[in-house]
């Protein structure tokens, strides 16, 4: 008899009259609030504007929900275009189902445009909201744990997740609890990633790569745990070969960038923005119009009357003598 384990909730869904609130959903909005929050404390703290991290998340976000869901639609198929399936649920992302590698992947792509527009170098600012990500997949792993989904094998260990559900191939039990190892996982990442980033003043994106590459290696083992589904690749899963392959493109991107271009960017952002350069200088002309122009009309009566002045006083002078004569 389990003396303690992790309970399951008995659903994942609650509703506010007709609105469906589902704890998956919350769960990646609340990483996404967290990941804008801190990237803007570190973009502040590396000499950014307020806002600009938010602006540029606008365009990263839907590419990287997009670019998740992609991924996992991809890699995992037979579930939604098998025999007696119904392709309809590959759009239900509120049911679960976002790859990491394919959100960063599209999420950059959106990231590169939001930058582009406002003449941001992409790897600052992926520099900046790194701890953050890291901390928003530490939220968003919860969401697993309301759909009861990608726990790891049977186990007595005291924090067993306790599965009920029995809907699409589970089997009640007690499992690894998978979500929570790598929601942990990514806290302690984002923990060394900022330690690092203020030890060694890393830039040019090499806090991006250090976040990649340290949570490759959690996920590898921690994929070795699950028992979902999934593709195998020499008998390995296909999501071992993605960590493996990802870890070695950032030491390889991290190394060659310290050589290349070591310390930090000086400017992240330009001091003035396009355009309010212009507004500017006319604001201040307009603005600098009447003072210059009251002063100039004080000055000029001020020496008529002094001319008035001078002009009387030799006028005095000259009748004088006439006078006394």
């Amino acid at each position: 008899m389990e003396i303690a384990f992790i309970p399951s909730p008995s659903r994942g869904v609650l509703h506010l009259g007709p609105i469906p609130l589902r704890g998956y959903a919350f769960c990646i909005i609340i990483g996404v609030f967290v990941a804008v929050w801190l990237g803007n404390k570190r973009w502040l703290a590396r000499g950014g504007r307020p806002g600009t991290v938010a602006d540029i998340a606008v365009w990263a976000v839907p590419f990287g929900l997009v670019g998740g869901r992609l991924y996992h639609v991809i890699t995992d198929y037979e579930l939604y275009f098998s025999d007696g399936r119904d392709w309809v649920d590959a759009f239900k992302i509120w049911e679960g189902g976002l790859g990491i590698w394919g959100a960063i992947a599209l999420g950059a792509l959106g990231a590169w445009i939001g930058c582009r527009r406002r003449g941001i170098p992409l790897p600052a600012w992926a520099d900046a909201l790194a701890p953050g990500i890291a901390l928003a997949q530490a939220c968003g792993r919860w969401g697993n744990w309301f759909n009861q989904e990608l726990y790891g094998r049977e186990t007595t260990v005291p924090w067993a997740l306790h599965i009920t559900s029995s809907t699409d191939g589970r089997v009640p039990g007690y499992y690894h609890p998978t979500f929570l190892y790598e929601s942990l996982w990514c806290v302690g990442v984002a923990l060394v990633v900022i330690w690092a980033d203020r030890r060694f003043t890393l830039g040019h994106g090499r806090v991006f790569a250090l976040y990649v590459a340290t949570y490759c290696v959690g996920r590898f083992w921690i994929e070795y745990l699950r028992v979902d589904d999934a593709h195998h690749i020499l008998g390995m899963r296909l999501n071992n070969w993605t960590a493996i392959f990802v870890f070695i493109a950032a030491v390889v991107y991290f190394v060659l960038s310290a050589k290349k271009r070591p310390g930090r960017e000086e400017v992240v952002e330009p001091d003035v923005p396009h355009g309010s350069a212009a507004d500017g200088a006319e604001g201040a002309e307009s603005d600098a119009e009447p003072v210059d122009v009251k002063p100039e009309a004080e000055t000029d009566s001020e020496a008529d009357s002094a001319d008035k002045s001078r002009d009387k006083a030799e006028n005095k002078a000259e009748a004088e003598p006439t006078k006394k004569g």
